[in-house]
């Protein structure tokens, strides 16, 4: 993994907390991305998903896996087109399989691989794995990315 930091693609993230799901980016190249986040114990969607035993939703890992495996990558691999503020975002499709379920105050590591980035769709397979190097989920997601000719 590289020790290059990546906190100036964190900064061009359009998200903040509550939906905020990467908390460091460990590599971006122009091929790929991998990442991590700590789905805290307290979150409030643990409340309500399930009563008895609290697990994270698979609609929000798979946002992360988006967040770190497409935006993050997208905002990298256009860093030198424009003002990365007028970027916008949109998710287009996904395709997850769920294997094991992460736990309230689990870290999980996402990996991207680029299939392609072309006319402003961007599309990746992704791998989620947990603190064990399990994998949680993975699949394939694309979106639109490019900026707001406003």
């Amino acid at each position: 993994m590289s020790e290059r930091s990546w906190k100036w693609v964190l900064e061009a993230l359009p998200y903040t907390e509550p939906f905020l799901f990467v908390d460091e980016l460990t590599n971006i190249h122009a091929t790929g991305a991998e990442g991590q986040y700590r789905f805290p114990p307290d979150a409030y969607f643990y409340k309500g998903h399930f009563k008895d035993r609290p697990v994270t939703p698979g609609v929000l890992l798979t946002e992360c896996c988006a967040q770190i495996g497409i935006v993050s990558l997208g905002i990298f691999l256009l860093k030198d087109e424009k003002n990365l503020q007028q970027l916008t975002i949109g998710m287009s499709s996904t395709a997850m399989e769920f294997l094991k379920p992460v736990f309230p105050g689990e870290i999980v590591r996402v990996v991207s691989v680029l299939e392609y980035f072309r006319f402003q769709k961007l599309k990746c397979s992704v791998k989620m794995f947990n603190e064990e190097n399990n994998l949680v989920c993975k699949g394939t997601i694309a979106g639109m990315i490019g900026f707001n000719n406003g």
